[in-house]
């Protein structure tokens, strides 16, 4: 990883050669000290919220939770309410019995948790399915949503990619849950390996940290109901769940900005450019060389630093 080049502003930023580390970062048994649970039709959605003022919605990839914003919040939280619950089937979050966990059921959740809060509209940051689960929330609540930051995510053209596809089929197997996410969880070597979930997705092979593992992984396999529900997230992710929502996005007034990682193995390279000239209020792309899918985990300072330019606010607090 070695700079960062903005299309908009032709503007350039170097993140570290070297791994980040996560001195600064809020721990997992914090995290989970601040958790707390919204009751709502469609179950107990847990989240952790931080800060005052208008809100700030962060939307997680999988198989990852909330969890993976912290430091994003860290940075943000003198500025915004942030945010950030666990999807439907991952994380931390209790569903209802009976109820879909397919990404439209995700959008009419976050519209659910957003009254449960008292939250009109909110600023939304996203990545991997939550990215299409922003652009789903942004067809179907445009007055809630003021700016959009995506990362990393599906588009209507790429969803699910073909590199998902493996994913899908472990699910309708039901062997997903035990074959990876379990042998990970047991194994953190493997999971950093080029076959684990560290080298597939994170741009460095020290990520996930053993901690962050354990708290995207565990609860995930918890129980036969849980890899049921997991397998049921991998499985809506086809047919495509974005098809036809083109339209929508062009009309889309919110302020939106578009920061991809290069190195990503998973979205299509075409996808940043496509979101550029779809989205209605498009402020343009900056891309992160090398850098993998869940990168914003990996930078949160890119995160903050996208996010304050979006909203219009002075420097964070780290």
């Amino acid at each position: 990883m070695r700079g960062a080049h903005d299309s908009a502003s032709g503007g350039a930023a170097a993140p570290p050669g070297a791994a980040p580390r996560e001195a600064t970062a809020v721990s997992a048994s914090a995290w989970a000290a601040a958790r707390r649970h919204a009751d709502t039709s469609f179950g107990k959605i847990a989240y952790v919220e931080r800060g005052d003022g208008p809100c700030a919605l962060f939307l997680h990839g999988f198989p990852l939770n909330g969890f993976q914003w912290r430091g994003a919040i860290d940075r943000l939280s003198a500025h915004r309410r942030c945010v950030a619950p666990d999807f439907l089937a991952l994380g931390y979050s209790e569903v209802r019995t009976g109820q879909s966990v397919a990404l439209d059921a995700q959008a009419a959740m976050l519209a659910a948790l957003l009254d449960t809060l008292r939250i009109g509209s909110a600023d939304i940051v996203a990545n991997d399915s939550g990215g299409a689960v922003a652009q789903l929330f942004v067809a179907r609540h445009p007055e809630r949503v003021r700016t959009l930051l995506l990362t990393n995510c599906d588009t209507e053209p790429d969803s699910p990619p073909p590199a998902v596809l493996p994913v899908i089929r472990m699910a309708r197997a039901g062997t997903f849950a035990d074959q990876l996410l379990a042998a990970w969880l047991a194994d953190k070597t493997l999971a950093r390996s080029d076959k684990g979930l560290g080298g597939l997705t994170y741009t460095y092979r020290t990520h996930p940290t053993d901690e962050a593992l354990e708290c995207y992984l565990g609860p995930l396999v918890s129980s036969p109901e849980r890899k049921a529900l997991v397998h049921a997230y991998a499985m809506a992710l086809a047919p495509n769940p974005l098809a036809g929502l083109e339209p929508a996005l062009r009309r889309c007034a919110a302020p939106t900005r578009i920061v991809w990682g290069t190195g990503d193995d998973i979205f299509s390279a075409a996808s940043p450019a496509y979101l550029d000239r779809t989205c209605g209020n498009s402020r343009g792309v900056r891309t992160v060389a090398e850098a993998k899918l869940f990168w914003p985990e990996e930078f949160p300072e890119i995160i903050a630093e996208e996010a304050r330019r979006l909203w219009d606010v002075g420097p964070s607090v780290a």
